[in-house]
């Protein structure tokens, strides 16, 4: 009896090694079928050539609406640019998320986010813009959304270090559409950028970038209700250290210090601000400064295109321009999510017609900062606001850029635009 036991055993044993050998052979089967399927550059295909082509799927799949899709702004392509150097454009939309140098309000730092998901409406199919003629996302600029600078929020210092260098990298990068100027010269191939902020320090390290970059000061077209030019000592404390001098209303007396604006062709533009102390103190350093002061009262006597032409005759069409935004040039009533409101400033419509009305400005560099979701309304109306100043910043971009093409280019940009 015991030797038909053992027999057995031995029966089974040999069954279950048949089955283990069956079980790894299929898995090896199955891993040297998915290498096959794999092309020469890594990426997977179909086990069999049957299905539709790359274009049918992209006909297919291709499309958002505004409420889908990952949020980028204006379902814009998305590249992280600071760390793909190959990827050439020649607008790029950058978030800085910093807010550490507030004095009042902090969250700033959540404004490129908010931004971007209120920008999820410019879908481009649907961007021509009627007033310019032209659909800024479908002409020559090839134009995407770089992502954000990952600022550190513990350390000013540090952070001002990071986005200078940030902006200085993203600068120097290649453009994707070159073109000779109406001379028959080359045009110079340096992408622009529109970054969204963050409070408005992070125009300092931008200005920074630029100087170096273009080599020359830069002229600022400042929106604000607050001239941010203030000296350190204006904001009274004992307790002093060297990043203490660096916060978002110190933000363009450092830059003149720093000799990085063009100091006979800058411009304050919507102020409405209460001043320092007992005196007329903080418009006289201003003016050592070399602003353009414009009121945001000054609307109701000479009205937009006044202020248009008033910034337009300082500043001229050659000189680089930085144009700089901060929401809280609008009134709290359609801007209410940022983080030093001021009531009185303009209304939406009295903005966009003003920005409309500087498409001749050389604008080299551009950013919308302050928005600050968490004292936003339900509707998220302060962010939606900045997509579309933002998109109107782009508009112009694109048009200028235009405008400064040989003839034979404008008109390829110009069928493409009509297409």
């Amino acid at each position: 009896m015991i030797p038909s036991l053992t027999s057995l055993f031995n029966q089974l044993k040999e069954l279950l090694e048949m089955i283990a050998l069956t079980k790894y052979s299929l898995a090896l089967l199955g891993f040297v079928g998915l290498c096959v399927a794999r092309t020469d550059n890594g990426a997977q295909r179909p086990l069999k050539d049957e299905g539709p082509q790359d274009e049918e799927l992209e006909r297919k799949w291709g499309t958002d609406w505004g409420f889908s899709g990952i949020a980028t702004f204006g379902h814009l392509p998305h590249v992280r640019c600071l760390t793909n150097p190959q990827y050439p454009f020649d607008i790029g939309i950058i978030g800085v998320p910093f807010d550490t140098a507030t004095s009042y309000r902090p969250g700033a730092r959540f404004g490129p986010r908010s931004i971007r998901a209120a920008s999820a409406r410019h879908i481009t199919s649907r961007g021509f813009h009627t007033h310019a003629g032209v659909n800024p996302y479908e002409s020559w600029a090839h134009i995407i959304d770089c992502g954000d600078i990952p600022v550190t929020p513990f350390d000013n210092a540090v952070a001002l270090t990071m986005m200078t260098e940030a902006f200085l990298e993203l600068g120097g990068r290649a453009t994707a559409f070159s073109s000779n100027d109406k001379a028959g010269k080359p045009l110079p191939r340096i992408p622009k950028l529109l970054t969204l902020g963050g409070d408005h320090l992070v125009a300092l390290p931008a200005l920074r970038a630029l100087r170096k970059i273009h080599g020359q000061p830069m002229a600022l077209l400042h929106f604000d209700s607050h001239l941010d030019t203030l000296r350190p000592d204006t904001y009274p404390s004992a307790w002093e250290s060297e990043q203490t001098k660096y916060n978002h209303g110190t933000v363009f007396w450092q830059a003149s210090k720093e000799g990085l604006l063009h100091n006979s062709s800058c411009v304050h533009a919507g102020i409405n601000t209460r001043l320092s102390g007992v005196s007329w103190d903080d418009f006289v350093d201003d003016d050592r400064q070399g602003f353009l002061r414009i009121p945001a009262d000054a609307i109701e006597e000479i009205g937009a295109k006044g202020i248009i032409d008033m910034i337009m005759s300082r500043m001229g069409e050659d000189i680089p321009v930085y144009l700089s935004l901060d929401i809280d040039v609008l009134d709290p009533a359609f801007a209410p999510g940022t983080g030093a409101p001021e009531p009185g400033g303009w209304t939406t419509r009295e903005l966009v017609k003003i920005i409309k009305g500087l498409r001749k400005l050389n604008i080299v560099g551009a950013d919308i900062v302050e928005v600050a979701p968490a004292y936003d309304s339900a509707g998220s109306d302060t962010a939606f606001v900045a997509g579309g100043l933002a998109y109107e910043i782009i508009t112009n971009m694109v048009k200028q850029g235009a405008m400064t093409m040989d003839q034979d280019t404008a008109v390829r940009v110009e069928v493409k635009t009509e297409l």
